[in-house]
């Protein structure tokens, strides 16, 4: 019983949908009817710019992570990976959005590598970061860096479970990024621009004035902009 209520805390904490939260504070902005219209870090960043995809990786890490770590201290290592496995599918079908698509779990991935194989996932860490700046495809870092995850987990000595999971983590990041990998091959993913020109404003950012007093009333539905 001790393990399933842990499981379930897991699966809560990864279906807060911080992709759709942040977006709705700093801009009133439904991420869901911008770009690609997923819920992850990726997407926000290029609609509203690196500090939002910054804001959101890192809550995303943190929902892996808490979940992971909550099963860890109260239960095990088993007990730690199921919830943070919750996590990661409370991400990818957040029950707090109706269960309809959420992101594509690499960054609450990390999350839950961080509790249970922390060298390894900065190792990993450190894969997506180059990765990106050579080819500013995050889909390519994501991909790699996943495949690098139980490579490295071998190499820092982890448990059997950490191993398998970081496999098949790797194998679902795979999976979820089908449509990446069609457009890579058809040379129409798009790629990041580091740089903003000069002058440009986002189509999504709203005039100066009057936003802390807005922000917490575009989390209701119906009340400011939905982008």
């Amino acid at each position: 019983m001790r393990d399933l209520l842990l499981i379930t805390a897991g699966y809560l904490i990864g279906s807060i949908p911080w992709g759709y939260i942040v977006p709705k504070l700093l801009r009133g902005v439904d991420i869901r009817t911008v770009g690609s219209g997923n819920l992850g870090a990726a997407n926000v960043w290029r609609a509203l710019g690196f500090k939002a995809g910054l804001a959101v990786a890192v809550l995303d890490v943190g929902k892996g992570f808490a979940a992971a770590l909550l099963g860890l201290s109260a239960g095990n290592e088993l007990t730690g990976l199921l919830a943070g496995i919750a996590a990661m599918v409370g991400h990818w079908r957040p029950l707090f959005m109706g269960l309809a698509r959420g992101g594509k779990i690499v960054a609450t991935t990390g999350g839950v590598a961080l509790a249970l194989a922390p060298l390894a996932c900065l190792a990993t860490g450190a894969v997506w970061v180059v990765t990106f700046l050579l080819t500013r495809y995050t889909s390519v870092a994501s991909m790699l860096s996943a495949l690098a995850l139980p490579l490295f987990a071998l190499a820092f000595d982890s448990s059997v479970p950490v191993v398998v999971f970081s496999a098949g983590a790797a194998l679902a990041i795979l999976v979820l990024h089908r449509a990446n990998i069609r457009r890579l091959l058809s040379g129409t993913e798009n790629r990041f621009e580091l740089r903003r020109r000069s002058g440009a404003r986002d189509a999504t950012e709203p005039a100066p004035g009057g936003r802390v007093r807005r922000a917490f009333r575009r989390l209701v539905p119906g009340e400011g902009r939905t982008g």
